[in-house]
């Protein structure tokens, strides 16, 4: 006999099989030596009082035994002679397009800028070390993608658009902790992700697939009747094919490509801020309520704040517990900070992003204008970003992020290192002259934030932050570091494509697939909208 039960325990029950399996049978009256097994489908901490419980939907195997795997499988079918579609990109929006044409018995070939992932780690590291950042194989280009190397969240609102299922299912089919299939917020992690992505790729290959590194796409292919046939890259490399757009928000020249061939794009709004780093034992103590912190059953605490400021939200975003700060520019002359998790979430730190809801007609706000006159000031910078600043230039947003992560690198002292400043000196307008120990690993610099940070943005952060301490009175601290700056929250341009078939508004067998192409925001989401891309080239055959 099979029964699903819901739960409230505390913490130590929850981490125990078998102190769990006696609080089932004390609770149900079942004989607990008839328990043979407990399969846990959904669980969520609740830490909204003073003692903390945790939920739980279990399903229980009377005398009998659970079946071996805890999931359905997907097949993949072997297309090495299947029709081609181009897969332009590796991140998740990619990888999942990919595995999804092959399930439609169709060959995929993926086309991929940067390394594939265990090379690309060395780069990565090499920021760090030298300060400098390879514009092909960074945090945001790469197999994986830009999520390759973050807390690898699942976490989506995105369940009307897909099957979140499934996706979830795929990642536990090459690799990932079956327990994303029960958590309310689950990850894999950063030191995880990597070889979930490795697989994945085995998996295209093993099905006969393609999957091609350092191939960087600089056009599209055309046949007489304007239909996007293939691909061509750098190399003079060409693949024939309906083509799958999915390279991610950070791959400006693909826009700039796009936008110089008179595809149809549309400006698209932004949230800007910083990332805010604090002892991950402070906030254990906050949002547990309990100043030992989380003790030993609980993991590192998650926070999610939200507050309006003039007209404009001021939230957090992509919560890392127990995680770092990392360099995620993707070229010369930026700095962008983002987040990661291990999938212990250990680490002494826990950070998020602090942003401001930023529209293109913010753009008209003085302090926006005089950042990007300022910025075409510098010459090699001007020269680099033609025409981005335009009023009716479909980039213009994407020009704000470049102007505020060129500032940024100039205050940085022209390198990685970070401009930073504690959280209190801040919001009173205080300059800084020491910094407490972070986990940014190319360093970071003292910098008064509150003054070259636009107005527009530094003024709605400092009332979110005291709407949030407000609510958590140690939030706003000494001991939480501010460092700038946050500028890759979603894309600042959305690719337009029709609602049914999924192909651009005017351009036949394209495809605009993910967050870089608009439609997606995060993991989980962009593989959902890969897989729609994917049936939607497979109606073409």
């Amino acid at each position: 006999m099979i029964k699903e039960i819901s739960l409230r325990v505390k913490p130590q029950t929850a981490v125990s099989s078998e102190i769990l399996t006696q609080h089932i049978s004390s609770c149900t009256g079942l004989n607990q030596k008839s328990i043979n097994a407990i399969r846990i489908l959904k669980r969520s901490i609740d830490a909204r009082q003073r003692e903390i419980f945790v939920n739980l939907t279990v399903r229980v195997f009377i005398d009998e035994e659970p079946p071996a795997v805890e999931y359905s499988k997907t097949a993949y079918h072997d297309v090495s002679e299947r029709p081609r579609v181009i897969v332009v990109g590796a991140g998740p929006g990619g990888l999942f397009a990919a595995l999804r044409l092959i399930e439609n018995n169709l060959h995929p070939i993926v086309l991929e800028r940067g390394k594939d992932v265990h090379t690309r780690r060395k780069d990565i590291a090499l920021i760090s070390k030298t300060q400098q950042v390879d514009s092909e194989s960074n945090y945001a280009f790469g197999e994986g993608g830009a999520g390759a190397f973050s807390d690898g969240k699942l976490y989506t609102r995105s369940t009307k658009r897909g099957n979140v299922d499934k996706i979830l299912k795929v990642f536990c089919q090459h690799g990932a902790d079956t327990a994303i299939l029960a958590d309310a917020h689950p990850h894999i992690g950063t030191d995880r992700l990597p070889g979930v992505i490795e697989n994945m790729r085995k998996t295209i290959l093993d099905h006969g697939g393609e999957v091609h590194f350092q191939t960087k796409v600089d056009r599209l292919l055309f046949n007489a009747k304007h239909e996007v046939c293939g691909a061509g890259c750098t190399d003079d490399k060409t693949f024939e094919g309906p083509v799958i757009l999915a390279t991610g928000h950070s791959a400006r020249d693909v826009y700039r490509m796009l936008d110089h061939f008179g595809v149809d794009l549309e400006v698209k709004g932004l949230a800007i801020g910083v990332r805010l780093e604090h002892p991950s034992s402070l906030i254990d103590q906050i949002m547990y309520h309990n100043q030992n912190g989380r003790g030993k059953y609980l993991p590192s605490a998650e926070y999610r704040m939200t507050a309006q400021s003039g007209g404009r939200g001021v939230y957090s975003f992509c919560m890392c517990p127990g995680g770092f700060v990392i360099p995620a520019a993707s070229g010369p002359q930026q700095i962008v900070v983002n987040g990661m998790s291990p999938a212990g979430r250990n680490s002494k730190w826990s950070n998020s992003g602090i942003v401001v809801e930023t529209k293109p007609e913010d753009l008209e706000h003085p302090s926006f204008k005089n950042l990007m006159q300022q910025a075409m000031k510098d010459d090699e910078f001007a020269t680099a970003h033609p025409n981005n600043n335009d009023s009716d230039s479909s980039l213009r947003m994407m020009f704000l992020q470049e102007a505020l992560e060129h500032e940024c690198w100039m205050q940085g002292n022209r390198q990685q290192t970070a401009p930073a400043q504690p959280m209190t000196d801040f919001v009173n307008h205080h300059l800084t002259c020491d910094l407490p120990e972070c986990s940014y690993s190319p360093g970071i610099v003292a910098s008064p934030l509150h003054f070259w940070l636009p107005s527009f943005i530094s003024s709605r952060l400092i009332e979110g932050f005291q709407v949030f301490a407000h609510h958590y009175h140690e939030f706003l601290t000494r001991k939480a570091l501010l460092i700038a700056i946050e500028t890759r929250t979603s894309s600042p341009v959305r690719i337009t494509r029709n609602t049914d078939n999924l192909q651009h508004v005017t351009i036949p067998g394209l495809f605009p697939c993910g967050e870089g192409a608009g439609y997606a925001g995060g993991i989980v989401s962009a593989a959902i909208d890969g897989e729609r891309c994917a049936d939607a080239a497979a109606v073409l055959f």
